[in-house]
């Protein structure tokens, strides 16, 4: 009852009530977008194909990013994935590069500068993928598994490649900037909903398919497994530890500053969904060396163990690889040090430990504990839809997988922006 008043509340407010219309609209012409083919393909093709929704590695990712758009080819098959790769690359080169990290620091300024190479990058990255799948699909079938006189590009010649590469690239830049959209006039976070979109768009094909095929006991059973994961997700998302920290007194002038307590909050799951992403995309890279080693032995492996998602080599290998990748993106986007020298700046200090060194020593012994169950926890999720792929033939799991923790998070994150909005006003928000 408290979340169906905060929604009224929400919608009692006439600002408020605007940014979520106008973010529905821009959902609705998002969702409009994945259904428009991109000129150049066979549509019977392309519906074959996605009839079977047989996908596999990154392949899979980029249509879960485009919420099924891939396997229809339209002119958003793209996806939001070049933004998140173009955005991931940016936050990784930041470290790397000393006039990026320059940026960094300068506030706003410098952050819309990294926004600006970002989008750059992001085209770069679609054309790049636009071409690679225009050839891949050249003959569809035959790489996904399917039978091979599917041809998605009947006419494949440089005018109706470029064409196609020229329609995907404009389309996930049209993405970029209905996401920018949400963000500044919508409710926020517009990246992330649109991913959210995406997710959900697909949950009710992929539940009746497990109704059809399995049926309707099974389907009750992964619901009821559903509720449990998005329970365990919310409680590991909602996770930190809160290192108290205490700031001495400071007199500037007449005035006397600090003195206060606070705590600084260590997330649990620092990392998020950012693991999961990288260690598919490693993955896929024996997939892409199937073309270029010409030994059957070597594709018969590749087939069997690495690329399998039943294989028990796969799932081991994919779950150590998000939990070496948990520990390196948290490394990269928490650093201790700094953290331990701001503190000292500003007269803060953790209670028993002593400022700078020994409390940078302290936050990176007290991150490397808590990451581990994280870690744990996100691989166990990822793993959760090979698990019933090997065991009960389920191919696409609703509610598992990079899908629901996606879809967890971003509904956690957009419920605090609304609550936060209606608490200005004095309204009850979703988290009361």
């Amino acid at each position: 009852m408290s979340l169906l008043k905060a929604f009224v509340n929400a919608f009692r407010v006439p600002d408020l009530r605007k940014k979520i219309l106008f973010t529905l609209l821009i959902i609705a012409v998002y969702r409009l977008g994945a259904h428009i083919p991109t000129p150049g393909i066979d549509v019977q093709a392309a519906q074959r194909i996605a009839a079977a929704g047989r996908q596999g590695g990154a392949l899979a990712f980029i249509n879960l990013f485009s919420g099924g758009a891939l396997t229809q080819m339209a002119i958003f098959a793209l996806g939001i994935m070049p933004y998140i790769t173009s955005s991931i690359i940016m936050q990784l080169l930041t470290v790397v590069i000393p006039k990026l990290e320059a940026w960094s620091k300068e506030g706003e300024t410098g952050r819309k500068k990294i926004t600006q190479w970002t989008r750059y990058l992001t085209v770069v990255l679609a054309v790049l993928q636009s071409t690679g799948i225009a050839f891949l699909f050249r003959n569809g079938g035959a790489q996904l598994g399917l039978p091979p006189d599917i041809q998605l590009i009947p006419n494949f010649t440089v005018p109706n490649v470029a064409l196609i590469v020229l329609s995907l690239t404009a389309g996930t830049a049209l993405i970029m900037w209905l996401g920018e959209l949400i963000t500044q006039r919508g409710i926020g976070n517009g990246m992330s909903i649109l991913i959210f979109t995406s997710i959900v768009s697909t949950l009710p094909a992929e539940g009746d398919a497990i109704r059809r095929a399995q049926g309707l006991g099974t389907f009750l059973i992964v619901c009821a497994i559903g509720l449990v994961i998005i329970v365990a997700i919310v409680t590991i998302e909602q996770g930190q530890r809160r290192i108290p920290v205490q700031y001495a007194k400071r007199v500037v002038g007449r005035r006397m500053y600090g003195g206060s307590s606070t705590y600084l909050p260590l997330k649990v799951n620092q990392a998020g969904v950012i693991p999961i992403i990288f260690a598919s995309s490693v993955l896929y890279i024996p997939t892409l060396l199937q073309n270029v080693i010409q030994s059957r032995s070597v594709q018969s492996f590749i087939d069997n163990n690495i690329v399998n998602p039943a294989a028990i080599a796969h799932n081991v290998i994919f779950g150590l690889m998000i939990v070496f990748f948990t520990y390196f993106y948290t490394a990269i986007t928490f650093n201790p040090v700094d953290t331990a020298d701001n503190m000292k700046k500003y007269g803060g200090f953790i209670p028993g430990i002593r400022p700078g060194r020994q409390t940078a020593e302290h936050l990176d012994r007290i991150l490397t504990r808590i990451t581990l169950p994280g870690a744990l926890f996100i691989a166990a999720i990822a793993l959760l839809p090979n698990i019933f792929l090997a065991t009960q033939g389920i191919n696409n799991l609703p509610f598992g997988g990079t899908s629901i923790l996606i879809t967890v998070g971003v509904t956690l994150e957009t419920m605090k922006q609304i609550e936060s909005q209606l608490t200005m006003r004095h309204y009850e928000g979703f988290l009361k």
